[in-house]
């Protein structure tokens, strides 16, 4: 239905075109105004910018506690106790200038550079891989050093493919029943995002990159028989590669058995500490700072497993709340892009619901590898773990979805964007 037919159903009848009443539905309340009384609205989501600072904010306490004691190592002898939680603060700050410049682009913008965003992602992903250009830690290749910060193009990759399978969708609904033509050059493009990011290897990437697109496809209109044939090709192609790469098997049968001779020291030793980090904090937890598993148990402790310190810190009460707050972040997400999709603006909603299905998804993924519900990946938790380009990114795809939110109001307001 378009907004000419709602707006005609909802202004028909003699003598009462001036006091029909417009439905609003913002934030979960409901909201009505006549022509002649204009709705006063504000200009964007306040509970939406609360949940993300307040999460944003405990996790700076987070990154502070669980790398407090890392210049006690080694390993980290030359950095100060303060070193992580600075540059850590120093990626909010460049973040939120980052999503403030973000939310003064119309989506109308976005829309004519989102294949040219994506060729410049698939540039930088190659870059990545060349000697003395890419960064490598810990055996991978994902770092494109830039002096102040290291550079991770495959978190500009998520957003990049966000934006052009949303633009790929509203380009292709005259063909979106026809296979070939509809899905074939989607799932290419995916496919050249996904050699490129397993030569770093970074297969959680590769996985996040794969719903973000699948879900995208599905809330275009794909025909649901196509959409299952898709998710079955994706799920064998992943489990071929978990098959064909050792060390990838390893981390299978090490999540399956974190506590036998062969792995608890090898590549069940993160999950093992992770549980026990769980088991200590119980309900209410041992108190912030308190945590033993940070001093050197529990590796990567402020970035892949965050979670863990919060269970043992903050205990079972402060997981739900974190849990709590990333699901009606998610939901209030998909609520603005089912809003701008039934104002008639299927760009801006299926970005909007793919940045949901981006935070939702990596978020779960994060939660259940620190409970040991899922196999070990790195992946960071959006929002909260200690990681530049993961900060940078997420702001700005939430700043995204602050504009189209605010693009939906002035709509609502009878205004043009």
């Amino acid at each position: 239905m378009t907004v000419a037919t709602r707006l005609s159903g909802w202004f028909s009848g003699v003598g009462k075109a001036a006091a029909e009443v417009l439905p609003v539905r913002l934030g979960g309340q409901s909201m009505s105004g006549t022509l002649t009384t204009p709705v006063r609205l504000a200009g964007y989501d306040k509970a939406l910018v609360w949940v993300t600072v307040a999460l944003l904010m405990w996790g700076l306490i987070m990154v502070y506690s669980a790398s407090v004691a890392m210049p006690d190592n080694p390993k980290f002898a030359r950095y100060a106790h303060t070193h992580f939680v600075t540059r850590h603060f120093l990626s909010l700050v460049a973040a939120f200038l980052a999503a403030y410049l973000t939310f003064q682009v119309p989506m109308a913008t976005w829309e004519k550079v989102a294949p040219w965003l994506f060729v410049a992602s698939l540039l930088l992903l190659m870059l990545v891989l060349v000697p003395f250009i890419g960064k490598g830690v810990n055996g991978a290749r994902r770092w494109i050093s830039l002096g102040f910060m290291n550079f991770q193009p495959s978190e500009l990759a998520k957003f990049a493919v966000l934006l052009y399978a949303a633009d790929y969708m509203v380009r292709k609904m005259d063909v979106k029943e026809r296979f070939f033509r509809a899905v074939l050059p989607m799932a290419t493009a995916i496919a050249v995002v996904g050699v490129l990011l397993l030569a770093e290897p970074d297969m959680g990437a590769f996985m996040v990159i794969s719903v973000i697109a699948m879900g995208i496809l599905f809330l275009g209109g794909v025909n649901a028989r196509m959409f299952f044939v898709i998710a079955a090709v994706v799920v064998v192609a992943f489990s071929l590669m978990v098959m064909l790469s050792e060390w990838r098997r390893e981390r299978i049968f090490a999540y399956l058995d974190p506590w036998s001779d062969k792995y608890s020291m090898g590549k069940g030793y993160q999950l093992s500490h992770s549980l026990i980090a769980f088991g200590r904090g119980e309900i209410f937890g041992v108190g912030l700072g308190g945590s033993i598993e940070k001093l050197h148990w529990l590796p990567e402790a402020h970035t892949d497993f965050l979670m863990a310190v919060i269970g043992e810190e903050f205990g079972l009460v402060g997981v739900l709340v974190v849990i709590g707050l990333f699901m009606w972040m998610t939901r209030r997400i998909m609520h603005i892009g089912r809003q701008a999709i039934a104002l008639d603006r299927l760009f801006a909603g299926l970005v909007a619901q793919g940045v949901g299905i981006w935070m939702g998804f990596q978020t779960f993924i994060n939660i259940g590898v620190n409970l040991g519900a899922l196999p070990t990946k790195g992946l960071t938790l959006p929002l909260m773990s200690f990681g530049g380009s993961a900060i940078l990114m997420n702001l700005v795809a939430l700043a995204v979805v602050l504009r189209i939110d605010y693009e939906n109001r002035v709509l609502m307001r009878g205004g043009r964007v």
